[in-house]
């Protein structure tokens, strides 16, 4: 298992694995708790004690409160009962209200937490007319939110719905980037949440074991699963994980073989890959392009293993791994493919070609223009190795008769790119440029190969600007225009925009030259204008080359042809697009 630190906390030594695994779920009531902000002997009100709820109702009690509990299960009343709560059954006749009136001493409740879920209106409602003069109310589970405003202005309540376990959850930085929120502004994150609630746990305040109804050996996670839909009554279910040798448990290479439980023959076949990363790009797309090509599939490498075993056993691999270094240094290797995220193709690249392995990297090459040297260097020094870039659209069927019609005109040649790119939020991985580069390095770099490879002559002069600042735009330079000029005097824009409507074709390439125009759309229709012979060419269904890219790589492993981008070529694209990635953001 692979977990960012900041969603892991230390079990105390005598806290037992079956009750450390309640931690998140107490961590979700106790971030309600936090927000409800009860103080010693205020009484609260816990609506709906189902797991949640039994927890909540403990670390109320452990915080000095006076608990009342509504639910209308029995059984989970009794437990309430047990940690100290006072209950009230509303399918037993009793009267909520008047029971609460009479818990709070005629002063209405301090707070109500409703952990109940339940499409009705009726528990907030119910949470309002019981809570005194600005008293609180804070939802933890799932509830109506057709909310009477008299319910709320007469007493000047205070309402809130409570997100996941605490401060960071969503937060990408904070749960994948590890960057931790400082505790003199944030004391309570979820990670610390967790932290208190095992704690909690240690301390007995907070005790979990009569909350198990159930256990299931793993083999039996289908019977507990139909046990949640049955109808039977349940509460905590466990399942529970084969006790295994040590050395199983830290395998970090499997066979997906039948019959074996670990990997070490090998392939000696050309065009032995190994797949670097087995997210849904590799998994939908270049995984079955290599299988399709003829490659030979030995090894698929995920961070967490899961991805890796899921496509790999698809696919037909010999073996998935969590460990990339140690499948670098296999004989039986003698490819590999990076598609891992953008922030590693620099690291992974120079590490499978030292290994001795030809390379086919999934865009972008790297992120600056210090990896880009060292690559281009060790690339240099390996001739007998092939690096690619997958620059698939140079090799979609409609360019492939584009560059044809092209290679008869002695002119320059002007190109208009308009890409309908799509938003991404500004706080996604790609747009992140530590992580991701940028979206003309991640994406636009696809369209300033198409063009330099349809010119067919080096890009001697570029400039690049994006959209002016203003507070409606978070990030600009996906929002940009991009100016090419080459070598023998022709020039190309790319118009690369994150701001139209999907319905609108996402790429759309026109071509201006000796008199003559043609339009390609959307890798589905070409339209050619003054060409003599020619005037269309059109698909059932979009290329956009991904599949002959791959076994263009493949048959050039296998028979020893040249690449089929050469080392210049993808060098030169990867330079052109981070210079202006840098130039958009110094603009911005």
């Amino acid at each position: 298992m692979s977990v960012p630190k900041n969603l892991c906390a230390r079990i105390p030594e005598n806290v037992s694995d079956e009750a450390a695994s309640f931690t998140v779920l107490a961590a979700i009531g106790l971030q309600g708790i936090r927000l409800a902000n009860p103080t010693l002997g205020e009484c609260v009100v816990v609506t709906g004690l189902g797991l949640i709820g039994l927890l909540s109702v403990q670390m109320l009690r452990a915080q000095g409160c006076r608990v009342l509990g509504i639910d209308y299960d029995p059984s989970r009343l009794a437990l309430a009962r047990q940690f100290g709560a006072e209950v009230v059954n509303p399918s037993a006749g009793q009267d909520v209200l008047a029971v609460v009136q009479a818990f709070s001493r005629g002063r209405g409740v301090d707070a109500v937490i409703i952990t109940a879920s339940t499409k009705s209106n009726e528990p907030v409602s119910q949470a309002a007319r019981m809570c005194r003069k600005r008293g609180r109310i804070v939802l933890v589970g799932v509830a109506g939110l057709e909310l009477s405003r008299a319910d709320f202005y007469e007493k000047e309540l205070s309402f809130q719905v409570s997100c996941s376990y605490g401060p960071g959850r969503y937060d990408p930085s904070y749960e994948e980037g590890g960057n931790d929120y400082p505790v003199g502004f944030v004391r309570w994150t979820e990670q610390r949440n967790f932290e208190a609630v095992l704690d909690l746990m240690a301390s007995g305040q907070l005790d979990v074991s009569p909350l198990i109804s159930h256990r299931f050996t793993l083999d039996r996670t289908i019977e507990a699963y139909d046990l949640l839909s049955s109808g039977e009554p349940s509460l905590g279910i466990l399942l529970q994980y084969p006790r295994d040798n040590e050395a199983r448990l830290s395998q970090r290479t499997v066979s997906l073989l039948e019959g074996n439980t670990a990997s070490t023959a090998g392939s000696t076949t050309a065009c032995s890959v190994a797949f670097l990363g087995a997210g849904n790009y590799a998994g939908r797309v270049l995984i079955p392009a290599f299988k399709a090509a003829g490659a030979s599939l030995r090894t698929v490498v995920s961070g967490g293993g899961v991805s890796a075993v899921h496509y790999g056993r698809k696919h037909g691999f010999t073996q998935a791994s969590t460990d990339g270094a140690a499948v670098l240094q296999d004989p039986a290797v003698d490819t590999v493919v990076v598609a891992t995220q953008h922030v590693a193709h620099a690291r992974q690249v120079l590490a499978a070609l030292k290994a001795g392995k030809h390379v086919f990297c999934e865009k972008p090459l790297c992120l600056t223009l210090e990896d880009l040297a060292e690559i281009e260097a060790e690339a240099l020094a390996r001739p007998a190795q092939m690096l690619m870039l997958g620059f698939n659209r140079r090799f979609a069927p409609q360019v492939v008769k584009l560059r044809q019609l092209l290679a008869n005109v002695g002119e320059p040649k002007s190109f208009v790119m308009t890409v309908n790119a799509g938003a991404i939020p500004p706080d996604h991985w790609t747009q992140d440029k530590a992580v991701g580069g940028g979206r003309i390095v991640g994406e636009g770099c696809h369209f300033i190969d198409l063009l330099r490879h349809l010119a067919g002559a080096p890009i001697v002069g570029q400039q690049a600007v994006a959209m002016g600042r203003h507070p409606a735009v978070a990030i600009a330079d996906d929002k940009a225009t991009i100016t090419l000029q080459f070598a023998d005097g022709s020039f190309g824009t790319v118009h690369y925009l994150s701001n139209g409507d999907k319905g609108f074709p996402k790429e759309r390439l026109e071509v201006f030259c000796a008199g003559k125009v043609l339009q390609l759309d959307n890798f589905r229709k070409l339209r050619g204008w003054g060409w003599k012979g020619f005037s269309r060419m059109n698909l059932w269904r979009q290329d956009k080359g991904q599949a002959a890219c791959a076994k263009a790589f493949v048959e050039a492993v296998k028979t020893g042809a040249p690449c089929p981008i050469s080392l210049a070529e993808v060098i030169e694209v990867s330079r052109a697009s981070i210079e202006l990635q840098l130039a958009l953001a110094r603009n911005e």
